[in-house]
């Protein structure tokens, strides 16, 4: 018996990862600082897409329905820092698939879907408060999305056909990015940042509580939401994105 149809789309994770670097990661000789973090998000998401012209449906699945169309995902977020002043970025990209019979199987017998999500961040910061304890950065970025899905059509009268949708846009953040160390082993990490460009509007919020295992490398656990509305000409993508994310600091030099 074929599967159902996963939603059109599902977003993949991005913006600033809770794995912001709160710990002594290796220093060069010019004072610059570097850290690169893989991680883990086991999001749901809810909202509304729509794609092919077709009319918008809602979009609900929890992170064990996605996980059973899910074809490869991989998270990174990197940072550099020197004194007061950060530059970071987060890559993302998620790919899933599905195959649906057809009513009939007249027009076709089945339907396979794959659905791609890219989205890149680059942003910089500032740290307007700064202690032993932590500090508290503004920052501001550039995210780019890109959503892509393909059907291929077996059987039937269109056997062998096959079309495509998607689209790509830019947006615009700006937010804050926080640490405070509770104890030399224990931390509290956390950012909110909104913007839109692109779309209406883009926003994500986190919070997280890290371990120290020694001076260069730490872990992370916590929450985050992320939100996106965008539309065009038809095209929808206004999901809402939350779940628990994990992730491993690792200094690099």
């Amino acid at each position: 018996m074929c599967r159902s149809f996963p939603p059109l789309a599902y977003p993949a994770a991005d913006a600033v990862s809770p794995v912001t670097p709160d710990l002594k990661p290796v220093v060069t000789e010019q004072g610059w600082t570097f850290s690169v973090a893989p991680y883990f998000w086991a999001a749901g998401m809810s909202g509304e897409v729509a794609q092919f012209g077709l009319p918008p449906i809602d979009a609900d699945a929890n992170f064990s329905d996605i996980l059973k169309d899910l074809d490869f995902a991989a998270m990174a977020v990197a940072e550099a820092r020197y004194d007061r002043y950060s530059i970071f970025g987060d890559l993302q990209y998620v790919k899933i698939s599905g195959e649906s019979g057809t009513p009939r199987g007249v027009v076709a017998t089945s339907v396979d879907l794959t659905s791609e999500t890219f989205s890149g961040l680059v942003g910089a910061g500032y740290s307007i408060l700064q202690s032993d304890a932590g500090r508290l950065d503004f920052v501001g970025a550039m995210r780019v999305w890109s959503v892509n899905t393909d059907l291929d059509f077996h059987g039937g009268i269109l056997d062998g056909a096959s079309g495509s949708d998607g689209a790509t846009w830019v947006d615009g953040l700006v937010g804050v990015r926080a640490n405070y160390s509770l104890t030399p082993e224990v931390y509290l990490t956390g950012w909110g940042m909104v913007g839109a460009g692109g779309a209406n509007v883009d926003w994500d919020v986190a919070a997280a509580l890290g371990y120290r295992f020694n001076e260069r490398f730490s872990a992370v656990a916590g929450y985050r939401a992320l939100g996106v509305n965008y539309r065009n000409d038809g095209f929808v993508f206004d999901v809402v994105q939350q779940g628990p994310i994990m992730g491993l600091v690792l200094p690099e030099g």
